[in-house]
């Protein structure tokens, strides 16, 4: 199956500048795989509140939050950056 990425302006900023195109791409393909069912270890954590129906990822002191649209193989990338500048 296809998935489809889509970034945020905020989030492809980030990560152009940070230069973590690479590390980004590997775990979005991990997160994939997760919920394609492969046993694949990840701090990935639902959030709530005002975040409800958005997953955080974790990748050492960045956080990605991400919504996985399943219904339409999609996944969107609504925040890429720095620990205390996400939520």
């Amino acid at each position: 199956m296809k998935w489809q990425i889509c970034y945020s302006n905020r989030a492809y900023k980030f990560i152009k500048e940070q230069k973590v195109e690479d590390k980004v791409r590997e775990i979005i393909r991990k997160l994939i795989l997760r919920y394609a069912g492969e046993n694949i270890v990840m701090d990935v954590k639902k959030l709530k509140g005002k975040w409800y129906g958005y997953h955080r990822i974790r990748i050492g002191n960045i956080r990605m939050i991400v919504k996985i649209d399943r219904d339409n193989s999609r996944i969107i990338v609504d925040t890429v950056d720095f620990r205390g500048n996400v939520y």
